[in-house]
């Protein structure tokens, strides 16, 4: 795979990039970078997809948006002109992860298919995310609202927790060595800190953006890892009553957060089983 760049929504983004065809396009969260997809996108590749990673808006080599915006409306405006530059046309697909999942429910129309994994949308997510256990898993969200969020974040063996935490047994050495680069740098670091700060409202939305739709805009396979250590299974229990019509949901036995890197096979299967061959 090779790093490529695009403009797109006012950001200089780095993509990687695999295969010819109608467009699969990738999306990462936190910690992590595009190199996630290393297992999925030669498979999509070898279905007749261009498979496109980006690295999301602050997560370098992607430049840091002069704009300083990280609420869901600019993550969402950055799906929407990425389909556009990268010539997607009614034929494309959409996989998200984590944060990258936040886009896929409010694109998932504009797509042919669309998959979604460990982060449910809204509705499913919030009563889960309110009950006691999971605020704990939940620490850093918080943590991430004050002043000390980027010395704890950039202290070492945080990152490292993170991952070991939320996908216990799986060994995170070459994500975490990606995650470094991607986001060593203070200013990087800041950026994917911002989109937390962004979603409580701690930074106050930028009015930049057009407003994002409320839930799903079309049917979306949901993927969610029995284990994982991030979002509580249950946290996804009741994730159909708020998928459209034509929605599945699957538990990946085995995995934590992390499902696509840990159980590889597994999820590759499931998502190109629901994605279908290149139209």
């Amino acid at each position: 795979m090779e790093i490529r760049t695009i403009h797109a929504n006012g950001v200089e983004f780095a993509y990687l990039a695999v295969g010819e065809g109608p467009l699969a396009l990738c999306l990462h969260g936190f910690p992590d970078t595009a190199h996630t997809w290393r297992h999925l996108m030669p498979e999509l590749a070898a279905r007749g997809y261009r498979a496109v990673a980006p690295f999301t808006r602050g997560y370098a080599p992607t430049e840091i948006p002069a704009d300083g915006a990280y609420e869901g409306a600019a993550l969402v405006s950055d799906v929407l002109a990425l389909h556009e530059e990268l010539g997607g046309d009614e034929d494309a697909v959409v996989v998200g992860h984590d944060w990258g999942a936040f886009p896929v429910y409010a694109t998932a129309g504009r797509f042919r298919r669309a998959v979604a994994m460990a982060v449910p949308p809204a509705g499913a997510l919030l009563p889960g995310l309110l009950e006691y256990e999971q605020l704990k898993r939940s620490f850093y969200v918080f943590l991430f609202q004050t002043s000390l969020a980027e010395m704890a974040a950039s202290a070492p063996g945080f990152l490292e927790s993170l991952w070991r935490d939320w996908s216990p047994g799986y060994d995170a050495h070459q994500d975490v060595d990606f995650v470094r680069r991607s986001i060593g740098r203070p200013a990087n670091l800041a950026a994917a800190i911002g989109y937390y700060r962004a979603m409580l409202g701690t930074t106050p939305p930028s009015g930049r953006y057009p407003e994002v739709a409320p839930g799903p805009t079309g049917p979306v396979l949901y993927l969610h890892g029995e284990r994982d250590g991030c979002l509580a299974p249950g946290v996804a229990a009741a994730v159909l009553d708020h998928l459209p019509e034509g929605s599945r949901a699957e538990q990946v036995a085995g995995a934590g957060h992390f499902l696509h890197l840990e159980r590889p096979e597994e999820v590759n299967r499931l998502v190109l089983d629901w994605l279908g061959p290149a139209s």
